[in-house]
């Protein structure tokens, strides 16, 4: 079994709006691991953040992807820094991972910068960019499609998406 799409990019990138559309598009499940480490824990992942760390948040995201990747047959969404861990990338070859692109002025618009974002704390909008430079090599590399998402609707993204994808 293996997910039919993997998303992966940075907050604000659309991974959860067009990962919903993708999976009814293609006609089955949607699944996003930072969810799947909520339910795990029981506790929103900014939560999990302040109170246990960012260390062991990725260990939780990291068994989160694991299972996902191994169990679920539909679009999974990664949380936007799971690419970071070596083991992961590793599982995502051979995949057929989506790289929802976001510029920093778009990112900032859907992200909205109030919202519980753990690691944007501080100075949002320069952390975020932060981020964003920091991870572009890597979920450049990873991508099997990568689909510029600035000024897009979630429809034309996912329109774009399905074209890339393998019948």
């Amino acid at each position: 079994m293996s997910p039919r799409a993997v998303l992966i990019g940075p907050p604000g990138s659309g991974k959860s709006t067009v990962g919903r559309l993708l999976a009814a598009r293609l006609g089955t499940g949607f699944r996003d691991t930072d969810a799947d480490v909520e339910a795990v824990v029981g506790k929103p992942v900014a939560d999990v953040f302040v109170e246990d760390g960012e260390e062991r948040f990725r260990e939780l995201e990291g068994a989160a992807v694991r299972e996902a990747l191994a169990e679920h047959d539909g679009v999974l969404s990664l949380g936007g820094g799971a690419i970071l861990s070596e083991a992961t990338q590793a599982l995502l070859d051979g995949h057929s991972v989506v790289y929802l692109q976001v510029g920093l002025s778009d990112a900032v618009q859907r992200v909205g910068l109030a919202q519980a974002r753990p690691l944007l704390v501080l100075n949002p909008r320069s952390q975020l960019k932060r981020l964003m430079e920091e991870r572009r090599p890597v979920y450049e590399r990873l991508a099997s499609i990568i689909v510029a998402t600035d000024g897009r609707t979630p429809e034309d993204i996912t329109d774009e998406i399905v074209k890339g994808l393998p019948a």
